[in-house]
């Protein structure tokens, strides 16, 4: 199967081996000193070395070819493709891998699913696994064949040959499949094609809606709708059905036309007269309904729409409270006094799309809470995405946004950690605890038998966290064996959520909630921690459960607690066991002041945790005492004409900060609390291409309820609101109008002045909101006396609004442009010439691609092409092993170094030789006895008997001689037996004997002794 081998990338290098033959004639005389054995190895080393040293230079390369085959076979499963071809494709993996794939060839395969995104559904495995159902969700409203051959090469590996079989109709709206396809061709990707023959059939689009480029206010025009019927047959029948247009406007929808229409083979053209009487901004929608469902092959795309925006006075949108309506109803009477259009609606009611906000110039939230509603069933919120419309609607299209004060709103209202925070000119955030007391806020999660009970929990808790403020105490009780807190154990459980927020998030992603017995202990828990929080900062103490009620009631000394501690707890029952422990949390919530929710459906969750986590915000909340009048800070053209002394005084205002932006300006500040940055009652600033307005006191109702009779109050709230609004009036002589094709649209602008003559060198700008809320700065330039065009891409379906800033100081013009379907829709016939286009390139050096002419459902399997057929050259995969030998040469320079350097003598290894055989010879021969205890006591006996028979044959006895045995001192036998003694140093007792003792032995020593004992005696005789 593998071919191993050498090959070397740089070859030039391997010229310098004709270096080692003149290394060798040097060496071989340099070395004659080493000795034969000795100047060999070296030799040997060096020639070693330098092999190696060239061939890194050469940078050789480790080869293996294979013979074995990698299929990844793409199927399309883009809309435009019906659903039972989408299951034929597999059926046809199967087959051909039951077929032709060889299990003892090692062959692999995998299957990429594709779409506008292509992702790998059965990874490279061996053709023996079977291919199962399909589990990969796209994008199916639209085809790229190049991203999905992209990825065929992404998961190829070089151990292979490859082979790509495309299953596709070939109709592509984005990417290029070509280019791609020719460059995984020139790498030796073989590329086979098996095309998707679409069934012939009749197909009716309305294809667009074509309004003229101005409409006027109560001037006639004409309104154009184009419907297409393709149909394969030039001479087919009609189809015949009902086209029916509408006009919607906000909530407003009437309908224009209805009638029954034949529509031939080819496309036809219908038109209505129409003229608009009221300013506004409207929507054209066309739909075609046929008689017969089978002359229609698709209905996607039997719908088109057209925007178009008539100028007139400035609309407002003002969104109140729907718990308590009409709190506005006398701000909004007065606006409407000053020629200001007012549309009222309830936060339950809310806006759809950003397309539904065009219709106003700006937008009021008058006293509106994030959440709201008195019950689980009664719950309103602003979702994330509402919210993210509200913003780009000011932020790129200009609108105003207003935020009007009350118990409800800013921080106290839930919208801070929001987008809409970003947006307006204070932060809703309070830093200092001399300004406003904090919160604290304790979360118990038992929802464990809840469907998708930890995605609930972790998100209710997420939402909850995010709404605190900086300096507010959190703390999250589970059950995971036992009562914990999830984080801060060793302070109380309790943290301050600013710099711990993070870490809060990421902890509450990786909690687990086990099933908790009993209410007593966490309950116990949180009143503790409420307890050690410091003393008169907490101002708000809230705890919130969600359970299944299935817990033991908690003692009463516990709710005894909580209540001396003045925390209130809610509950939220999620009735997983029914009804049953609904009463005990209930009485939790009665006994402690919180609120008892009964939840039926898990969507409504996060909405009641934003509710109750405002709660623990309610300190933002200031109450002047006694009431005060706020003072002007700078002068603003809301304030333009109103007496500032004059203003009446209120008795509350909600706690915010003031952003730190050269934009922002303070225009209206209370002469109290002392920080003045919290102090803000009107600030103002331009946010992206709009302008926002924050008044943190109400419009009336209650904290300013002076300013309802005061004569400034008309033009105060119109001034305000006008500042704020989208410049409105009439746009001049500048007309936009424009035209969607091949997945892009051109806005095309005409510029005039007074006198009709064409405006030249304008500075224009536009922007493009597409249906996913994503802003497109879009590049104007001028192309022709008075015309400037722009384009952007609109490939997705939907509706996408664009705004023109035809010049500074000119209102925009705003206009929209829906794309009604996808481009799936659109083509109706497999695209052959792309596909054969794509078959006919060579794999490299190898064999042009396959294409299956019968397609996918006429190919019969056991005669169609062998995908698994070798037909491709040899895979060849290279490694570089240059480091290696790098490795190895450098060890090898050394032992060189060593050889020459150091002389061995090899003559001691003999003797330790022989000691060592000796050694192991004598303990094999000798059989160990093993030694007893009464052994060694006869031993040592038969020792100290040794011991002391050498003492007593060394102990002797000095006697005197006798007479007749010493000669006489004048015979020859005494003179020759003292002869004469030198004169010697005297010695020290024993020294004497000492040194005879070394040199002697016993009886010498004895002899002598007696010798000098007759010495002495003669000699003192001879004195006498």
């Amino acid at each position: 199967m593998f071919e191993h081998s050498l090959t070397f990338d740089s070859p030039e290098y391997l010229l310098l081996l004709a270096v080692i033959p003149l290394m060798w004639w040097l060496g071989y005389r340099s070395l004659a000193g080493l000795g034969r054995w000795r100047r060999w190895l070296a030799l040997g080393l060096r020639t070693l070395v330098s092999l190696l040293i060239v061939f890194a230079l050469a940078d050789v390369q480790y080869q293996r070819k294979s013979d074995r085959l990698s299929v990844v076979y793409l199927l399309d499963q883009s809309l435009s493709i019906p659903a039972e071809l989408r299951e034929e494709m597999l059926q046809y993996v199967r087959d051909s891998l039951e077929t032709h794939a060889q299990s003892d060839r090692n062959d692999r395969y995998a299957v990429v699913l594709f779409g506008r995104d292509a992702d790998v559904e059965v990874p490279l495995v061996d053709v023996n696994i079977p291919v199962g159902r399909v589990e990969t969700l796209l994008d199916p409203e639209y085809t790229d064949l190049g991203t999905a051959i992209q990825r065929a090469q992404s998961i190829f590996q070089d151990d292979a040959a490859q082979r790509i079989v495309l299953v596709t109709d070939g109709n592509q709206n984005l990417g290029d499949a070509y280019r791609e396809a020719r460059s995984a061709t020139d790498s030796g990707t073989s590329l086979w094609v098996v095309p998707v023959m679409l069934p012939p059939r009749s197909e009716v689009a309305v294809e667009k809606v074509d309004l003229p480029a101005g409409v006027r206010r109560g001037q006639p025009f004409e309104m154009r709708v184009v419907l297409n019927n393709d149909d394969p047959d030039p001479n087919g029948k009609p189809v015949q059905g009902k086209l029916r247009i509408v006009r919607r406007a906000g909530d407003r929808e009437e309908p224009l036309s209805e009638q029954t229409v034949q529509l031939p083979p080819g496309k036809r053209v219908f038109s209505i007269s129409e003229k608009i009487d009221q300013p506004d901004f409207y929507t054209y929608i066309a739909r075609f309904s046929p008689e017969d469902t089978a002359d229609d092959g698709m209905t996607q795309n039997n719908r088109a729409t057209a925007f178009t925006h008539v100028r007139g006075k400035g609309h407002v949108l003002l969104i109140e409270n729907w718990e308590t309506p009409g709190k506005f109803d006398t701000m909004a009477q007065r606006l409407r006094e000053k020629e200001i259009e007012v549309t009222v609606r309830g936060s339950d009611q809310l806006f759809t799309s950003l397309a539904e906000l065009q219709r106003y110039d700006a937008v009021v939230l008058g006293n509106v809470s994030r959440s709201s509603g008195s019950d689980a069933d009664n719950v309103a919120s602003f979702s994330d995405a509402q919210i993210d419309m509200l913003v780009r609607n000011t932020r790129e299209l200009g609108c105003g946004l207003v935020m009007i004060g009350g118990p409800d709103t800013y921080g106290a209202g839930g919208w801070n950690g929001t987008e809409l925070e970003k947006a307006m000119p204070v932060d809703f955030q309070i830093k200092s605890t001399k300004v406003v007391p904090v919160g604290a806020l304790v979360l118990m999660m038992h929802a464990g038998e809840m469907p998708k009970s930890n995605y609930w929990q972790k998100r209710i808790s997420v939402e909850s966290i995010k709404l605190l403020g900086n300096r507010d105490f959190c703390g999250m009780v589970q059950w995971n064996g036992r009562d914990q807190w999830l984080w801060g154990k060793d302070k109380g459980g309790m943290l301050r959520a600013g710099p711990n927020r993070k870490m809060m998030l990421a902890r509450i992603d990786r909690m687990a909630i086990g099933d908790m017995p009993a209410f007593d202990g966490s309950m116990a828990m949180a009143a503790k921690a409420f307890a050690g929080l410091p003393p008169g900062e907490v101002a708000v103490k809230h705890m919130i459960i969600i359970s299944d009620g299935d817990p033991t009631p908690p003692k009463p000394s516990t709710i005894k607690a909580l209540i001396q501690q003045k925390a209130k707890v809610s509950t939220v029952a999620v009735r997983s066991h029914g009804n049953l422990g609904s009463k005990t949390m209930q009485d939790i919530a009665k006994q402690t002041g919180g609120k008892y929710y009964a939840v039926n459906s898990a969507n409504a969750l996060p909405k009641i945790y934003q509710k109750e986590a405002r709660r623990v915000s309610r300190p933002l909340l200031y109450y002047p005492k006694p009431p005060v009048s706020p003072y002007e800070v700078t002068p603003h053209d809301i304030l333009k004409g109103i007496d500032v002394e004059s203003i009446p005084p209120i008795s509350g205002f909600v706690l915010t900060t003031i952003k730190e932006n050269p934009l922002v300006e303070t225009i209206l500040r209370s002469p109290s609390p002392e920080m003045e940055k919290n102090a803000t009652v009107l600030a103002s600033w331009t946010y992206g291409a709009g302008r926002s307005v924050a008044l943190t006191t109400d419009a009336g109702d209650q904290w300013a309820s002076s300013w309802t009779a005061w004569e400034g109050y008309d033009k105060l709230f119109s001034q305000m609101i006008r500042w704020a609004m989208r410049p409105s009036g009439d746009t001049g002589n500048y007309t936009v109008a424009t035209d969607v094709r091949d997945g892009k649209t051109q806005i095309v602008i005409t510029a005039l002045d007074s006198e009709d003559e064409f405006l030249n060198d304008q500075s224009m700008t536009a922007t493009v909101v597409s249906p996913d809320n994503k802003p497109m700065p879009v590049r104007i330039e001028q192309t022709a006396p008075g015309r400037y065009v722009g384009e952007f891409d609109s490939e997705q379906a939907g509706s996408y609004l664009v705004m023109v800033s035809p010049a500074a100081g000119q209102a925009p013009i705003r206009t929209g442009v829906n794309i009604g379907y996808s481009a799936e829709y659109r083509s109706q016939e497999t695209n052959t010439t792309l596909l054969e286009s794509l078959a006919e390139l060579p794999a490299g050096d190898g064999p042009t691609g396959e294409f299956l002419t019968d397609g996918l459902t006429n190919t019969s399997i056991e005669n169609a092409p062998n995908p698994f057929r070798f037909d491709l050259p040899p895979a060849v995969a290279n490694q570089s092993i240059w480091p290696w030998l790098v490795v190895v040469g450098s060890c090898l320079f050394w032992a060189d170094v060593f050889i020459r350097r150091v002389q061995i003598n090899l003559d001691w290894l003999k003797p330790v030789w022989v000691k060592v055989t000796d050694f192991v010879l004598r303990r094999q021969t000798e059989a160990p006895v093993p030694e007893t205890m009464s052994r060694l006591r006869s031993r040592k006996q038969e020792v100290g008997q040794q011991i002391a028979s050498r003492k007593a044959s060394t102990r002797f006895e000095e006697k005197e001689p006798e007479p007749s045995e010493r000669p006489p001192v004048d015979s020859p036998q005494a003179t020759q037996a003292a002869p004469p003694k030198p004169a010697s140093k005297p010695k020290a007792m024993g020294q004497e004997e000492q040194e005879a003792g070394e040199e002697t032995s016993y009886t010498e020593r004895l002899l002598k002794a007696k010798k000098q004992v007759w010495r002495d005696r003669d000699k003192n005789q001879g004195d006498d």
